[in-house]
């Protein structure tokens, strides 16, 4: 992935590579972890941080993490995203800090605002003390030199349902009652003290156990690894590693859109509004945040990594299947058990290299040709590509869309505001796209390269696809055997 943490994230995949390649030979046992964490910080100085004794730790926990184990610090959590208190510790900083902007004037107006008695004169200028500060902010809107500032942690800055809080200590902590398992806070922290669990592991030992392991790639794939590495490509590369087959999620894009647009068409003409049901951290948003909403106005159909899921398990019993995308909330929708039958474990792209590795194996160009999706489905991965294929497959039926509105909402802000104009009625749009990553999945949390890189790349690769149509398409695939209800009943008469 290409962020600003690439010294975090490149520490985090040495752990997993290492992790992966014991568990190829069977050999992650106690003692043979505990090797591992003196491989990996051997000593005696450190490296990152101030003791060779503390980097183990974070390793211990890494490893815990790679095994899709709970951190010690957080043993009774269903959480994805996890802490680790070890990494965290150096980061806690005062809300509100006095800069050197401030005049020490005479009015001293920041001092006469606060109520707690956190304000006293320093040397040189005004001093904050943050044992007493409530945060409130009255002095930085106090003061007339714009002196005070307000320094937000990157955790809780990055986080877009104000599930991150702080204990007495410092040390991050989540609130899973409200976080929606977007991940966005884990490439934010500059320490690295966030990550969540993985499930290579898991994924290595069913393959090792002869199982039909699946892979299911989301359609944000295309274009992650550059222009020359197609769906093909990375088919080729899984099944050199040990899966049995690859199966491009984007066709699961084309099936959601035409379950989707019935719901949409039904609703339209008893003057409902919808949202859609694609994106698991706006979903998550839903039940969490504004349940109302997610009982009365979320779509039933079930996302497209689920509906190819479940398509495979008809078709090919007893498989296992695995996710591959941008999408840390993936996850935590993969461990929904009100959804039967979806995927059975998930991985982000940073972590499928991280398995290729594992195996000494890289993605490399190929000529052969493999597309299962329209371009429709295709393009699920960007924003407004869900409401575009949804209004396809209307149009495909004959019907009239010319007067439907659609709301294109990308992002936290852009969502949390979408869904509050609905909960109150206030909604002029018909219909609500909602996804959490600004961009759409194309911009999730573990994206390979940056989005620019991606969409050119993209552009590139769907440019060679066909043309076919969505509906069309479905015909060829066993439509009637599955569900694509969340509840998992099957329609009387499909609908395609």
């Amino acid at each position: 992935m290409v962020t600003n943490d690439k010294g975090i994230v490149s520490f985090k995949h040495k752990i997993m590579e290492e992790v992966c390649r014991l568990a190829w030979e069977d050999k992650l046992g106690e003692e043979d972890r505990e090797q591992l964490v003196y491989k990996i910080i051997p000593g005696p100085k450190p490296t990152y941080r101030c003791c060779v004794f503390k980097e183990r730790e974070i390793v211990r926990q890494r490893i815990r993490l790679a095994m899709a184990k709970n951190t010690t610090d957080n043993p009774d959590s269903n959480n994805i995203v996890q802490v680790i208190d070890a990494a965290c510790d150096e980061c806690p900083i005062s809300a509100y800090s006095v800069t050197d902007n401030c005049r020490f004037c005479i009015g001293k107006a920041c001092l006469n605002s606060c109520r707690f008695d956190a304000i006293s004169p320093g040397d040189v200028r005004m001093h904050i003390d943050p044992a007493k500060c409530k945060e409130c902010g009255m002095c930085a809107n106090a003061c007339p030199y714009g002196a005070i500032v307000h320094l937000q942690r990157p955790c809780k800055k990055a986080c877009p349902v104000g599930a991150i809080t702080y204990d007495e200590y410092g040390y991050c902590k989540i609130d899973e009652e409200k976080c929606v398992q977007c991940g966005h806070c884990i490439h934010s922290c500059p320490f690295g003290a966030i990550g969540s669990k993985t499930y290579l592991v898991d994924i290595i030992k069913a393959i090792k156990s002869g199982k039909e392991v699946i892979a299911m790639c989301a359609p944000a794939t295309e274009g992650q690894f550059g222009d020359n590495i197609s769906m093909a490509s990375i088919k080729k590369g899984l099944m050199k590693i040990g899966f049995a087959d690859m199966v491009e999620v984007g066709l699961g894009g084309d099936m959601t859109a035409a379950y989707e647009s019935a719901e949409w068409a039904e609703a339209y003409k008893e003057g409902k509004k919808m949202t859609t049901s694609c994106c698991p951290a706006f979903i998550n948003m839903l039940r969490k945040h504004y349940p109302t909403v997610f009982e009365e106005n979320m779509s039933s159909t079930v996302s497209p990594m689920c509906a190819i899921s479940r398509y495979l398990k008809v078709t090919r019993p007893g498989c296992v299947t695995v996710f591959v995308g941008p999408c840390i909330a993936k996850k935590a929708e993969a461990q929904d058990k009100s959804v039967p039958d979806n995927a059975d474990f998930v991985v982000t792209y940073g972590e499928l290299r991280v398995l290729m590795r594992s195996k000494d194996t890289e993605f490399e160009p190929v000529d052969d040709e493999y597309q299962e999706a329209s371009v429709w489905g295709k393009r699920f991965a960007s924003s407004g590509g869900v409401a575009n294929a949804v209004i396809e497959c209307m149009q495909e039926r004959g019907e009239d869309t010319s007067n439907i509105k659609l709301l294109r909402a990308a992002g936290g802000d852009e969502c949390k505001k979408a869904v509050m104009l609905l909960k109150a009625g206030r909604l002029p749009e018909d219909f609500v796209e909602g996804m959490v990553c600004p961009g759409g999945c194309v911009g999730g949390p573990s994206r390979h390269k940056t989005e620019m890189e991606i969409t050119r790349a993209r552009n590139n690769l769907l440019a060679k696809a066909d043309d076919r149509k969505v509906l069309e398409n479905l015909k060829k695939y066993p439509m009637d055997k599955f569900s694509m209800h969340r509840d998992g009943h099957l329609d009387d008469k499909p609908i395609v």
